[in-house]
């Protein structure tokens, strides 16, 4: 069973949302790319998942169960002392990233937010970025409509999502045709409505990512 909720107030500017999930029946978990970093504590233990760029199964047993704090996009900063890009496509225990010892699922708000009051502030322009890439426009069109050169627009969104421009323009388009697949929209109208070319366009993007069709992806429980 999947719960999520709001952080406490002090994490609420750079952390999405709080969430457990608990296995009642063998299942496997599929994570699509959503341009976000997880801290998850899980039956392993302690883990930060990186920015992904493709699928990643998770298999769980009953009563395997995942607490997990998630960063909103470009959010994270140097909260786990390593880049962003060094944990791309990954999933790395805590223990070795040293920070944040001691943690608990109990105490895991309470210690990030003391960390992160600890480290620099991530890049301010970041929802500005992934908001522009969102639109469709060309990573030229949006370096010029920010004042940014296009390497310089490379550099910031690799520092603040672990990847370029290009790939944090698929991640997000895809996940707006998820949001509008799962409300029910025709697949013609959300490819449209995501900055697709066409529909066709649209299914192979979302192939690439998620390793399924859309529909196929939609209709997982």
């Amino acid at each position: 069973m999947y719960r999520e909720w709001a952080p406490d107030p002090a994490l609420a500017g750079r952390v999405a949302r709080v969430w457990t999930n608990v296995a009642t029946s063998p299942v496997t978990q599929l994570v699509v790319p959503d341009g976000c970093v997880d801290l998850i504590w899980g039956p392993g233990g302690p883990q930060v998942a990186g920015p992904d760029t493709g699928p990643v199964p998770v298999r769980m047993s009953p009563g395997d169960r995942y607490t997990g704090i998630r960063f909103r996009p470009g959010g994270v900063g140097e909260a786990f002392g390593v880049p962003v890009e060094a944990l791309r496509d990954r999933r790395v225990p805590l223990a070795e990233l040293d920070v944040l010892p001691g943690l608990t699922p109990r105490t895991m708000q309470e210690a990030l937010a003391v960390r992160l009051r600890a480290t620099p502030a991530p890049d301010p322009a970041a929802p500005a970025i992934a908001a522009a890439l969102r639109t469709g426009r060309s990573v030229g069109q949006v370096a010029w409509d920010l004042g940014l050169g296009e390497r310089q627009l490379h550099r910031r969104s690799l520092r603040a999502f672990g990847y370029g421009p290009k790939t944090l323009q698929r991640v997000v388009r895809f996940q707006r045709a998820l949001r509008l697949a799962r409300r029910g929209v025709a697949p013609a109208e959300v490819a449209a409505a995501s900055g697709y070319a066409d529909q066709s366009h649209m299914a192979n993007e979302v192939r690439r990512l998620a390793g399924m069709s859309l529909g196929r992806l939609v209709s997982r429980p």
